[in-house]
């Protein structure tokens, strides 16, 4: 498409609106879901496996109708994909658009301008004022290993370090940079060498201060690893599955100086934590962090699958040509939505709806962690906030994970109509990851299910 058709397609496409409230009309999950599931046992792997056996027909805003007409609240957003939104009107459009014209061409034979946007769009909107080129690829885990991967070939070294309870992906590599083993590398083995885990910031647990933290993962990188050796160290500014962990204060900045002094890539995964889901579009702002590197993926296209890897143009550009891509890799159809995705951003003030999403849910949990002593810490930032629950009477001296808790509470809320999702290392961490379209109200409603699901563990 030319500038004028790319601007022309941010005008709103009709989609098919969904009350914004929830309803629960049968049994979850109801007899359709129930049919569907029945289906799918006989030809999808027991591998890929679902939290919640309801099958999806319609998706708007921050709702989703299951095949029965069940409305569920949903504070997932496939994971803090549809961070815009389920179904926002300039992604519909941008992509339909796109549809008509050119599916496919694949960019390494014959390029076209979306890829050539995206990128500028990036290049602007990660940290760093510095000159930035991207790759652009389709998940989160392909991000992962291209980060790792260009980061070796610059450094010439090996050697890649990650922190105590990250998560990557689940691909040969990104198993083996996991923190976590069961379920995503139990049997799958052997996996990638060179891959070395250092302590992380978990201020919640070990009460450190940035400063000292950051010395205890200095000390591991120094004393394991080897600086020589070291390609890169890759960080999730936010942790995601690991807990929604927010790290101490000058944690990060004290990590790259380190990385900076001794030639090691230091790489932002911000595949959950960024496009604006905590009120930046990378989260790595709120620490003052400048990363080598940054990793976009999930909410950069509004559900389309698009990734990226994004940095310093030296980095990026040591890789020879015909090194990087792949066939499907910057699709015409997913850049066209992630154009839509960035207007998105700026014309329904996204950022700022981060901020008021922080401030209601935050508050509201705190009115909860006062009446239920399960609740040991309330943590995140913008649409990415979490509670971890510990057991009774243990929030002040031992803070004993209670996996059991969240299992229970994420169990009653589906069936009332509310979607949220478990994480943590031990299991015993609720998060709340809603799109940027939910309202007070919603939000209000969900808590309101999360309270009486609190009151039903006794």
């Amino acid at each position: 498409m030319t500038d004028t058709q790319i601007s022309a397609q941010t005008e709103p496409a009709p989609v098919n609106s969904v009350p914004q409230e929830r309803k629960v009309v049968t049994a979850i999950p109801g007899p359709k879901s129930e049919q569907l599931h029945a289906r799918r046992a006989k030809v999808v792997s027991a591998g890929v496996s679902s939290a919640l056996p309801v099958y999806i027909e319609r998706a708007n805003g921050s709702i989703l109708v299951d095949v029965d007409g069940n409305r569920f609240v949903d504070f997932g957003a496939g994971i803090g994909v549809t961070t815009v939104g389920h179904t926002e009107q300039r992604v519909v459009a941008a992509a339909a658009s796109q549809l008509q014209d050119v599916i496919h061409t694949l960019f390494t034979i014959t390029p076209y301008e979306e890829y050539v946007r995206v990128a500028e769009l990036l290049a602007e909107h990660t940290p760093g004022t510095w000159e930035k080129k991207s790759v652009l690829v389709n998940s989160g885990a392909e991000a992962v290993e291209n980060g790792v991967k260009i980061a070796r070939k610059f450094t010439g070294r090996r050697a890649v370090a990650v922190l105590d309870h990250a998560y990557h992906g689940r691909t040969n590599l990104t198993m083996a940079m996991n923190y976590k083993a069961h379920p995503y590398a139990t049997g799958y083995g052997p996996l990638a060498g060179d891959v070395y885990h250092a302590p992380s910031s978990y201020p919640y647990r070990d009460g450190l201060s940035g400063a000292d933290a950051a010395a205890h993962t200095i000390a591991y990188l120094e004393k394991v690893v080897g600086a020589a050796d070291l390609a890169c160290l890759v960080v999730e500014p936010i942790q995601g599955e690991g807990g929604f962990m927010v790290p101490a204060e000058g944690y990060l900045p004290i990590l790259q100086r380190w990385c900076t002094e001794h030639g090691v890539v230091m790489i932002a995964d911000e595949i959950q934590s960024g496009m604006a889901r905590t009120g930046h579009y990378y989260a790595s702002e709120h620490f003052g962090w400048e990363p080598d590197l940054v990793l976009s993926a999930k909410g950069i296209a509004g559900g389309l699958p698009l990734a990226a890897v994004t940095g310093r143009a030296e980095i990026m550009d040591a890789s020879q040509p015909g090194g990087l891509g792949g066939t499907f890799g910057g699709n015409p159809v997913a850049c066209a939505a992630a154009i839509a995705v960035f207007e998105a951003i700026q014309e329904n003030h996204l950022l700022e709806a981060a901020t008021r999403i922080e401030a209601r849910l935050k508050a509201g949990l705190e009115r909860l962690q006062q009446r239920y002593d399960i609740i040991g810490d309330i943590r995140g930032k913008g649409a990415m906030v979490a509670i971890e629950l510990v057991q009774p009477g243990t929030a002040a001296t031992t803070k004993t994970p209670n996996p059991e808790a969240v299992t229970a509470l994420v169990a009653y809320a589906a069936q009332h109509g509310v979607l949220f999702l478990n994480a943590g290392t031990w299991g015993n961490v609720l998060r709340f990851l809603p799109s940027l379209a939910v309202s007070d109200a919603l939000i209000e409603d969900g808590l309101s299910v999360l309270d009486d699901a609190l009151a039903s563990l006794g």
